[in-house]
């Protein structure tokens, strides 16, 4: 876009709109940013991301896109010795904003100001990547899995959270055209399910789990916990009858009708979360293509991801 302005116009800008006191609270756009960075660590959302990622325990982590660093500040505060990749100086919504709440905290969060490709670090020097709204901005989708699959350590985990999917280009541009901030700033972005996971299959990584918008914490908050639970029993239970509701209370069965109302859902822009492992040995890429047609809806299952 031509006349776009900078990711902090575009936050400042929305910031000023009446009636979005709320939805600024919930995107940690509020200032000053370390109570924002508190109060993250303290989400639903971050508690299910450490219990993903297990303690830190002064293990390494690479915070891919870290903004303002409200994840970085979480992880830190967690015991993760956390290195920062973040391009915009800004000290409202980039590392310019980390730099001044770690002077007040004291944190262990290293910052790498100008993240290009190859990354400056070493090869398996991360014991654990997360990347937070981030995949969809990157410009190489894959070039960035294969350097985040490169600083990984064997065994390491990836946790790449909130992405956006648009099934086709039309699911895109209605993504676009609804999204409060593009035609301020135009960085938006969203790709097919199988487009990531394809990604981290070329890049040598093994898919752990893959959740849908209503699988998991990680993608429904600012909603609780206890609201996602609400429709998911809703929308699972909806045309179930009477031996049906009972069968669902099996683990096995309600995970399967989950994922079922989960590839029914095709709204665009709709979030995905993805937990993926680099193995400790490599694995053939086709072997991992198969595995993670899994993940997909069966009309779109192939012996390749796309």
């Amino acid at each position: 876009m031509e006349d776009s302005i900078s990711w902090e116009e575009a936050v400042r800008w929305y910031r000023r709109q009446p009636g979005n006191e709320t939805s600024v609270r919930a995107n940690y756009f509020d200032l000053p940013v370390l109570p924002a960075a508190r109060r993250f660590a303290e989400s639903e959302e971050f508690f299910e991301m450490a219990r993903i990622l297990g303690p830190g325990k002064g293990r390494r982590v690479l915070d891919l896109g870290a903004g303002h660093g409200v994840t970085s500040y979480a992880l830190a505060a967690d015991g993760w010795q956390v290195v920062a990749l973040e391009p915009d100086p800004s000290k409202e919504v980039g590392y310019g904003a980390i730099e001044e709440w770690q002077r007040e905290t004291n944190l262990p969060v290293s910052i790498i100001e100008n993240p290009t490709v190859p990354f400056p670090l070493p090869d398996a020097s991360m014991d654990a990547v997360v990347a937070r709204q981030v995949l969809h901005h990157l410009p190489d989708l894959r070039e960035g899995m294969r350097e985040l699959a490169r600083v990984l350590k064997p065994g390491g985990m990836i946790l790449t959270t909130r992405d956006h999917i648009a099934d086709d280009e039309e699911q895109l541009r209605q993504f676009l055209a609804g999204h409060p901030l593009q035609h301020l700033y135009g960085g938006e972005n969203a790709h097919p399910l199988g487009e990531y996971l394809a990604s981290f299959c070329e890049a040598g990584l093994e898919l752990v789990e893959v959740w849908g918008p209503l699988e998991n914490i990680l993608n429904f908050y600012p909603g609780t916990e206890e609201a996602r639970r609400r429709e998911v029993k809703r929308l699972v239970g909806m045309k179930a009858g009477l031996l049906q509701k009972l069968r669902l209370k099996l683990p096995s069965v309600h995970r399967r009708a989950l994922r079922e109302v989960t590839w029914k859902d095709h709204s665009p822009g709709r979030i995905y979360s993805i937990l993926a492992r680099k193995p400790r040995s490599p694995q053939p890429v086709d072997a991992l293509h198969a595995a993670a047609a899994a993940w997909l809806p069966p009309r779109r299952r192939s012996k390749r991801t796309p």
